[in-house]
């Protein structure tokens, strides 16, 4: 298991994004050298947590629960064939490309160990948005992106430091319960009755999915009491 490439993005202006001011950092290209990864801070304060990486919208993108984005090369291989195009690393916006690393069946709270210092922890899959339309420019990928349930996975950073392509990554920590990235993403999408399963994972999970978890169990015991 290892890192195929780090990829950073730089604010451009495009037609498709819903930014005021237009500007998106969702086109990421790979970058020879070591890249620095930290926290970034809260939602809506905090962007990236890769140095030198833009955050263009913080409402709904970055923050400390959806630092780093990361694709598994074996998915994009599989819309390449899907597609019928090339589709190189960073071109779902990832920041980390991966091989040998089944990214959507994660575990919420996985922890990866990258290169010697830094370890992330799986928070949640990735909504696909009207921005992630525009740059792949497909009629109707939200939709198929959803349909497919392999979103890839946001991760918060425990520990920071420098990683670059070709580092080893190492799961240092699965947790003991069955909540994937994959069944979170589809509890949150296509699939809410599944929304109760998501708190095994317990405080791991990104907090948004947790609030709706928890919310719809609070909902459907009043239904029943009523």
């Amino acid at each position: 298991m290892r890192l195929l490439s780090v990829n950073l993005g730089r604010p451009q202006a495009v037609a498709y994004t819903s930014q005021p001011d237009g500007l998106t950092g969702i086109d990421k290209r790979p970058v020879d050298g070591p890249v620095r990864v930290s926290a970034p801070g809260p939602k809506g304060v905090g962007g990236s947590g890769l140095a030198g990486d833009a955050v263009c919208e913080k409402r709904h993108h970055g923050g400390d629960d959806q630092a780093v984005y990361a694709v598994a090369r074996e998915d994009l291989d599989e819309w390449e064939r899907i597609l019928g195009r090339a589709l190189p690393d960073g071109s779902f916006g990832e920041n980390l490309t991966t091989e040998g690393i089944d990214v959507s069946g994660a575990l919420i709270g996985e922890r990866w160990g990258i290169g010697e210092e830094v370890v992330l922890e799986v928070t949640s899959g990735r909504i696909p948005c009207r921005t992630f339309q525009g740059h792949l420019g497909e009629k109707g990928w939200v939709k198929r992106f959803t349909e497919r349930g392999a979103p890839g996975a946001y991760l918060r950073v425990v520990h920071p430091g420098e990683i670059r392509a070709g580092d080893p990554v190492r799961i240092v920590h699965r947790p003991d319960h069955e909540v994937t990235v994959a069944l979170q993403f589809r509890a949150v999408t296509t699939e809410r009755t599944l929304l109760p399963r998501l708190l095994a994972a317990g405080p791991a999970l990104h907090p948004e999915a947790l609030a709706a978890a928890r919310a719809h169990v609070e909902n459907s015991g009043s239904v029943r009491a009523g």
